[in-house]
């Protein structure tokens, strides 16, 4: 078993990763000094094939632990749905002393580390991701949210984990679109910070569809390794923490226009890095070469590269309610070269409108 270590004072906490870790996870609460009542959140799918591996793993550590299964789906990431899982809590008498455990996809991640957050203001809370796009993004940084009518997570904290437990194997069951949906977030790794995880993916394509163990290894750890890198210099989204929406302005704007419905979030990134280095070509920000490496490997992922019966107006009118607008500017994260990207709020409408029109179906 590995671990990565996200450096935030005495808020920090390790990520472990290693194969088949979810019988250890109440081994590692215990490592990580958790004591009281655990409430383990799971959704049905995940809960069917893992929820009594993680249970089992409780025994003999000294927990009580209690669970609850939610239904699946952004629809159920609202602050309706989330006083359910107050009830719940009340029902299984958790208290500050109590962790919830959040088994499932970033959804869940986000859902169950809000509802932590706000119970009782604030009990711990561990994740352990079931998809890899919650394993490389979701479930590090504490980011926790639910959504509104008008836009993605527009009510939420910055709210740190205890320590984040991925266990790889459960990649083995991910469907092949949700694994596909994930690369994307690891590609954005490689374009924001680091060129040569780029050219590893570009290398290793196809062994990481196939689920090769060392593949998948090397791009989990290396991509919440540059993730903790950042979260540690920008907890809280001031400054250099912005790199991490590259794909994701433009990304969030199509997931609500489409009302959550049509995309994965992996799937509606990979639009929005192509949108943004579209933008980037526009304004001799990105050359034509990086723009097409980017452009085939999205592809060669069967991910996205053109928005489907989606108006650029209605992605627009979204775009003005996203959580990075500034005095009214959109806030974009544009590449430069594979590796290293510029943060900027002067894209001009009529370069945003004319890029969405030309990629939109």
């Amino acid at each position: 078993m590995d671990h990565v270590q996200v450096e935030l004072g005495d808020r920090s906490y390790p990520i472990y990763i290693g194969g088949d870790i979810l019988g250890r996870v109440g081994e590692l609460l215990k490592k990580n000094g958790i004591t009281g009542r655990v409430m383990v959140f799971t959704n049905p799918t995940v809960g069917s094939m893992y929820l009594e591996d993680v249970l089992e793993g409780f025994h003999g550590e000294g927990y009580g632990v209690s669970s609850r299964v939610v239904p699946d789906g952004e629809e159920y990431k609202t602050l309706e749905y989330a006083n359910t899982l107050y009830d719940s809590l009340m029902d299984n008498r958790i208290d500050r002393s109590s962790t919830i455990v959040a088994l499932g996809g970033g959804v869940l991640g986000d859902l169950a580390g809000f509802v932590a957050a706000t119970f009782k203001r604030g009990i711990p809370f561990v994740q352990v991701p079931t998809t890899l796009l919650a394993q490389v993004d979701a479930s590090v940084g504490g980011k926790v949210a639910v959504d509104h009518p008008r836009g993605k997570n527009m009510i939420g904290s910055f709210y740190q984990p205890r320590c984040v437990i991925i266990s790889l194997s459960v990649l083995d069951t991910l469907p092949e679109r949700e694994m596909r949906a994930g690369l994307a977030e690891v590609i954005k790794y490689g374009v924001i910070k680091d060129a040569s995880l780029f050219e590893y993916i570009e290398t290793h394509l196809d062994s990481l569809l196939n689920l090769e163990a060392n593949g998948l290894h090397t791009v989990v750890k290396r991509s919440c390794e540059i993730k903790a890198s950042i979260v540690t210099k920008d907890e809280r989204d001031e400054g250099q923490r912005a790199l991490l929406n590259f794909g994701h302005t433009i990304g969030h704007a199509i997931e609500t226009a489409t009302n959550y419905s049509r995309y994965r979030h992996g799937e509606a990134v990979a639009l929005g890095m192509i949108c943004a280095t579209d933008i980037g070509v526009r304004l001799n920000v990105t050359s034509v070469k990086t723009s097409e490496r980017l452009s085939n490997l999205i592809e060669r992922a069967h991910l996205p590269t053109r928005i489907r019966n989606v108006s650029a107006d209605a992605v627009i009118e979204f775009l003005r309610h996203d959580k990075k607008v500034r005095d009214g500017k959109v806030r974009f994260v544009l590449p430069r070269e594979i590796g290293q990207v510029m943060i900027t709020d002067t894209v001009p409408d009529d370069v945003i409108r004319k890029t969405l029109k030309e990629r939109s179906l």
